[in-house]
């Protein structure tokens, strides 16, 4: 397996939160990058109770692209989340939007570069979370190369589901015209409502490719780098989730050229 993407509509479904969760409780040695081109969180969250560099990350690597130096600088640049066992990588985003521009003639290379890793020694599977589709300058090639896109959304109403419609839709346009089948979009459920998921599946024209619980205080933890206590369901959660993600990407593989019923139906 090799890059995974997660991306939302608006508002804050939970993807950040899910893509350190995943990080956290992978077994396979795994790389957390940030892209969203509104900002990273790690540095301040989960990482804020540590003397981290405020200057580490993305912006690094973007700058060492320049010079034709990505991948060193990319390897540089990593915090390791498992010290010092190198399982459990991780790369902060950039520190303000005004950063973003700056990405816009990485994002190809450093796609390429991700996509890759699997074949590396060791090998690494890639999350990369990727923000909200709303914003500008979103980072297209990392949904071009990635194996799974999946799209956060918290089925809590009609409110909260409409909005992902557009998003899907502007992914499965954006990857058709890139010549790319749009059969690797999946949806990533966080917290449950009056939806079941396959009703969600039906409105969005979708599959749930992952459910993970509404888990507020584990949430809360890894957002704020505060102590897990309690049952942890996101985590437990998060750690089954791999084998789907595994089996829906071994299924996409096997079935390069098939392409999703976009469908016509809209939310509503």
């Amino acid at each position: 397996m090799a890059l995974i993407a997660l991306t939302s509509a608006k508002g804050s479904p939970g993807a950040s939160t899910a893509a350190l969760a995943f990080t956290l409780t992978w077994k396979n040695p795994i790389v957390l990058v940030e892209c969203d081109p509104a900002g990273g969180d790690l540095l301040s969250g989960y990482l804020g109770r540590l003397e981290m560099p405020a200057d580490r990350g993305l912006l690094q690597v973007a700058m060492a692209d320049t010079r034709n130096n990505l991948p060193d600088e990319f390897w540089n640049q990593l915090i390791d989340l498992d010290s010092p066992h190198r399982k459990r990588l991780a790369l902060p985003g950039i520190s303000s939007p005004s950063q973003a521009n700056t990405l816009r003639p990485t994002w190809p290379r450093l796609a390429a570069f991700l996509s890759g890793l699997e074949y590396a020694q060791p090998g690494y599977d890639v999350i990369a979370d990727c923000g909200r589709l709303a914003t500008t300058h979103a980072p297209w090639p990392l949904f071009h190369r990635a194996d799974l896109v999946l799209v956060a959304l918290r089925p809590t109403s009609l409110r909260t589901v409409a909005p992902v419609w557009p998003v899907l839709s502007e992914l499965r346009r954006d990857l058709v015209e890139a010549g790319i089948p749009p059969h690797r979009l999946g949806l990533l459920l966080i917290g449950s409502g009056p939806y079941k998921p396959r009703e969600i599946e039906e409105r969005l024209q979708c599959p749930v490719v992952v459910h993970l619980p509404f888990d507020t205080k584990t949430a809360t933890a890894l957002c704020q780098g505060g102590r897990l206590k309690g049952s942890r369901d996101l985590l437990r959660h998060a750690a089954s989730a791999e084998a789907a993600v595994r089996e829906s990407i071994a299924a996409l593989r096997s079935q390069p050229s098939a392409l999703s019923q976009a469908g016509a139906s809209h939310v509503g």
